[in-house]
């Protein structure tokens, strides 16, 4: 299954979540960001290759059902721009919010 983590800038949050969860044999992660300067772009071949998708914010969702194509679920994860990259609060959050999905 392949995963793709969407916030903003791609610095903190979404790498984040493809730091923890890239380890897995079963899934590809990877992660992109929805601003302009996002260290990585989201993009339509990443959108196109994921089989299931997380935001962080009610904002990125409205984002990328705006500007790109897909009829995929996009699960909203409500996890705001306020933590560091490995912060240890931010990864038990995404492990919480993100595994009952994986299961």
């Amino acid at each position: 299954m392949n995963i793709l983590f969407v916030c903003s800038m791609n610095q903190w949050r979404s790498p984040t979540a493809e730091a923890i969860f890239k380890n897995g044999s079963i899934h590809s992660v990877r992660s992109a960001g929805t601003s302009g300067s996002a260290r990585i772009k989201v993009s339509q071949p990443l959108i196109d290759w994921a089989d299931m998708i997380f935001v962080m914010e009610k904002q990125h969702k409205q984002i990328l059902k705006e500007r790109f194509h897909t009829d995929k679920q996009i699960i909203l994860l409500d996890i705001p721009d306020e933590y560091w990259f490995m912060d240890p609060e931010l990864i038990e959050m995404l492990k919480t919010s993100v595994a009952p999905y994986l299961e």
